[in-house]
């Protein structure tokens, strides 16, 4: 396919445009502004909460350039040129505290979101505390936490070490059957959303709604949460730095996020 072809590119954040300080890199800055002012999109399609995501967004121009924030790991699109919610799908609220008490039986601390801030039952999880201070969110300890999330949540986070999370992930899934999406987004993050919510399937959405054909989209990423689009897109690209089943699924391995493997694909599949 001609470089011209691609239309759109979806980027992961952390350990992706991010490097290694959580920063953009002046060139891959660079090649997304350059991206942009020839007319094509940018989704950044992060685990993250949609306020964890905003800040990269206004620093890459996406409400001057029409791009979008596909953030909860497609729980909800957000067009960041009107604010419109194009997309969003909570967890019920009945499910709340089965999912909780499974943490609970696990062992495992957890986390969900609540406005800006975070709460959780373990304030002092050092895996929460990333979570935290990657989205500039108060995370906030509930004492009664079960009777405490009574509210419809777009996700849960289990968080533990990830050698422990491996054996915890199976027995979520077997335990919540497949009206849930489960899986790890980070070694140490078990993500547990809505059935049929993915950055692969939240991107057909978002291309439906564009009017665009897969083979219009570009998709980097690095980690697990990133298998469903990299296999979805019309060019599915993992970092360097990828975990394995990324980078067997992939079409594409560009370099690491440490240096500018977004800026080079951008530069080698999109620019003209």
């Amino acid at each position: 396919m001609q470089k011209q072809s691609y239309e759109i590119i979806a980027l992961d954040l952390d350990g992706t445009l991010t490097n290694r300080e959580k920063v953009v890199t002046p060139r891959t800055r660079d090649a997304i502004m350059e991206l942009q002012k020839q007319g094509k999109r940018v989704v950044l399609a992060s685990g993250r909460p949609t306020m964890g995501v905003m800040p990269l967004a206004k620093e890459l121009k996406l409400p001057e350039y029409h791009g979008f924030i596909l953030s909860f790991n497609g729980g909800m699109i957000i067009d960041c040129a009107t604010g419109e919610t194009i997309f969003s799908r909570m967890l019920p609220v009945e499910a709340n505290q089965r999912i909780m008490e499974l943490a609970f039986d696990n062992q495992v601390a957890f986390l969900t979101y609540e406005g800006d801030r975070l709460i959780t039952n373990d304030a002092e999880c050092p895996y929460c505390m990333i979570e935290s201070t990657i989205n500039h969110a108060e995370l906030v300890e509930v004492e009664d936490i079960l009777s405490y999330v009574n509210f419809q949540v777009p996700k849960f986070l289990f968080a533990d070490e990830g050698g422990y999370l491996a054996m915890v992930e199976p027995r979520v899934k077997a335990a919540l059957g497949r009206n849930f999406s489960v899986y790890r987004s980070d070694p140490y993050f078990l993500e547990i959303l809505p059935r049929g919510i993915d950055k692969g399937q939240s991107l057909e959405r978002l291309l439906e709604h564009l009017g665009l054909p897969r083979e219009a989209l570009i998709a980097c990423g690095d980690g697990y949460n990133d298998l469903s689009m990299i296999q979805y897109a019309g060019l599915g690209v993992a970092m360097e730095n990828a975990v394995l089943p990324v980078r067997k699924e992939a079409d594409y391995v560009t370099a690491s996020n440490n240096e500018d493997g977004v800026a080079e694909v951008i530069e080698k599949f999109m620019l003209f």
